[in-house]
């Protein structure tokens, strides 16, 4: 099966993400979206509703994305509902820069993105534009592996009604409803609204997720001005599933999970499980969009924002000390069993301008943002058997989080050349202070950082494609995690090269992107998990990350269409030196962390009317490691997953109706894609076998 799906690969698949920009950018194409397609950086531009849409079934968006370029999904309850995430490139979620509608995405602190609070995306989305590398200048911070910008779709121009039901393994479901008015108050109004609400047991055991969202877009057009009003968010519950299993249990039972575990007095058997070792958070992102053009040369795009997140996870706590959670010892007790609940409640607001301009044969983009960030992190505990301790606050701490941005960028156009060049500085104050002090948890810090990032690249324009070279210098602040594991933790360093190919040759389009991504300070995954799941990274002093990406996407005949990419990768780290009380240990040349040097796919569609499409992709995935020892005991097995897809489409009058199913890993292959190391010793998120999903989409108009 390997054989067969390299052979095909090879020929017939260098790069699809030509053909995809192609298309994608015939509807409803704006100003961001037109100037990074043009610009000399290695991109994807996917149209949802042709890309994405009859896979889009519940799972999340790291999950829809994980046949790209260069990337790898995860999920924690093991069938991509839930806590999800992706790698690009090797590089983790929280190097990577996510945007709704240019507006940042990754949590301040954290930097990481949890698609578990918008659930159901994508089904709100017209556009997504990944840039893999530095890329260029954008509204968030420093992309170290690549950023992502979700563009929400706009109401369309006459109403209508459309649900969304369904169903499929581990009683996964989901059920959405979405309105549009139409245009009115003389053709200038038009709003549309979504909710959906998706459940899943997990197929973790007790990994269950309870998830609601919504989707609210209120357009007004009138001569030169475009205005968007959005409100989008929502909120999830789910079991915590985050610990994952050791070796011996990941044979003989891969669906337990520790989470919630409660033991005998002597801590050696599991007697029961706590019903309520949940997570539980609402965010609800607030945007109000200005466009003004003001002539057919210069156009302003204005953006408020606002997010309030709130919620906590919460654990059961078998055998705690009293003084632990700043109780005084009762009687002659000084342990007991608490429930604990760990709050965060955050407010991020700011304002981001955009002008594009055009002078001859330049075309120009002026950026400016200012956003600040506002946390309080708390946490409380109740008695199990002490009904006096209630809701008793142990600990507290607050944090605030400026950041002011400016960009300039601008593309010459020379004979069959374009030049392009990039110019930001980027300027961070963070500052956190201890309220109430409690079980080691948060610390006062004052950091302040002062980034210039230049980034220049030229295209050479072949007849229908370019040739395309360029460098980007980035730097990147550490994150809250970073800082309270260690104050001195430094800042990371990246210079970019990369150079690129893209043609099409009749019915073939074709891309190659060669990179190379030297590193400065990088913080790489060391393997070990923070109390919330979270992967602890460290500075690696110098690194590199380097490879080749190739694809192709070749329309056959009307009815078959093959597509594929490949990424050839090395993944290194030159000196790095880890230290601990031993004193420091040097493991000198070693493959980064969770970096594959292998990652490819393949994908055939048929549709042999304009009725049915059926579609399959391969996805292989070679072997890597959990830390950067290069301990053999520490690595996970390289994997080759195939998925299906069917959909049928049909009208009846003024109702559009559409059957899709979905059947993921069809070969049931026992895999695992993530995990983590625990004293030592590998720790496994196993995933799911064979599982599908199958739904009704029913439009009216």
């Amino acid at each position: 099966m390997k054989g067969l799906f390299f052979l095909g690969l090879t020929v017939g698949s260098f790069a699809f993400l030509q053909a995809q920009t192609t298309d994608s950018l015939q509807i409803n194409e704006i100003e961001a979206v037109n100037f990074t397609r043009r610009l000399p950086v290695a991109k994807e531009i996917l149209n949802v509703a042709k890309d994405i849409d009859s896979r889009n079934l519940g799972q999340d968006l790291p999950v829809l994305l994980k046949n790209q370029t260069s990337i790898i999904s995860t999920s924690d309850a093991g069938n991509g509902v839930g806590y999800t995430g992706f790698r690009i490139r090797g590089v983790a979620g929280s190097a990577i820069n996510v945007m709704m509608n240019g507006v940042p995405y990754n949590d301040s602190e954290s930097q990481g993105t949890f698609f578990v609070n918008v659930s159901d995306l994508t089904s709100s989305a017209s556009q997504i534009v990944i840039q893999r590398g530095v890329g260029t200048s954008n509204n968030g911070a420093a992309a170290f592996g690549a950023s992502i910008n979700v563009l929400s779709k706009n109401p369309e121009e006459k109403f209508y009604f459309k649900t969304d039901d369904n169903y499929g393994s581990f009683n996964t479901y989901k059920y959405s409803a979405e309105i549009g008015s139409g245009k009115f108050l003389g053709n200038r109004l038009s709003v549309m609204a979504r909710y959906t609400h998706i459940n899943s047991d997990g197929y973790i055991d007790r990994a269950f997720s309870k998830l609601n969202s919504y989707n609210f877009t209120a357009l007004y057009e009138e001569g030169k001005t475009r205005i968007r009003l959005m409100a989008f968010g929502g909120k999830e519950k789910t079991y915590q599933a985050w610990n994952g299993i050791d070796r011996k249990t990941l044979e003989t039972n891969p669906r337990f999970n520790f989470s919630g575990a409660i033991y005998d007095a002597a801590f050696e058997n599991i007697v029961g499980f706590y019903d309520n070792e949940t997570d539980n958070y609402k965010q609800n992102h607030y945007q109000l969009l200005w466009e003004q053009k003001f002539s057919d040369r210069w156009n302003l795009e204005t953006t408020l924002h606002y997010t309030k997140g709130k919620g906590y996870y919460e654990n059961y706590k078998q055998g705690e000390p009293f003084m632990r959670y700043n109780l005084p010892d009762i009687g002659s007790e000084e342990y007991s069993d608490f429930i604990r609940k760990k709050w965060l409640n955050n407010d991020f607001y700011g304002v981001i301008s955009t002008l594009y301009g055009k002078l001859g044969a330049v075309d120009l983009n002026f950026g400016v943002v200012a956003n600040q960030y506002y946390g309080r992190h708390y946490g409380n505990v109740t008695g199990v058997f002490l009904p006096q301790i209630d809701e008793h606050e142990y600990y507290r701490s607050r944090s605030v989080k400026n950041e002011t941005a400016g960009f300039a960028k601008a593309l010459v156009k020379v004979n069959e050349f374009e030049f392009f060049g990039d110019l930001q500085l980027r300027n961070i104050d963070y500052n956190t202070k201890i309220i109430q002090a409690g079980d080691g948890e948060g610390a006062n810090l004052d950091k302040t950082w002062l980034f210039f990032n230049p980034k220049a690249g030229v295209n050479y324009r072949l007849p229908k494609g370019k040739l395309f070279i360029s460098y980007a210098h980035a730097h990147r602040e550490p994150n809250r995690e970073d800082l309270l594991a260690n104050n001195n933790v430094k800042a990371e360093k990246l210079h970019d090269f990369e150079a690129g190919f893209e043609r099409q040759f009749g019915i073939v389009s074709l891309t190659a992107n060669l990179y190379y991504m030297y590193y400065v300070n990088q913080l790489v995954l060391n393997g070990e998990l923070s109390n919330v799941g979270a992967f602890i990274r460290t500075n690696s002093g110098k690194s590199y990350r380097s490879g080749i990406e190739l694809g192709a996407l070749a329309k056959l005949s009307k009815q078959w269409e093959l597509n594929g990419n490949v990424s050839f990768s090395n993944n290194r780290n030159l000196d790095f030196k880890i230290e601990n009380e031993a004193g420091v240990k040097d493991l000198g040349n070693t493959q980064i962390s969770f970096s594959p040097d292998l990652i490819a796919n393949l994908g055939v569609k048929f549709n042999p009317d304009n009725h049915f499409q059926f579609a399959l992709m391969n996805q292989y995935v070679g072997k890597q490691y959990l830390d950067n020892s290069e301990d053999e005991n520490l690595q996970l097995k390289d994997y080759f997953l195939m998925d299906f897809n069917a959909q049928y489409q049909f009208k009846i009058k003024n109702n559009d109706i559409a059957l899709k199913l979905l059947v993921n890993n069809i070969l049931n292959r026992k895999y695992v894609n993530n995990g983590s190391v625990w004293e030592g010793s590998p720790s496994y998120f196993s995933q799911a076998g064979t599982n599908f999903m199958f739904g009704i989409s029913w439009k009216i108009q």
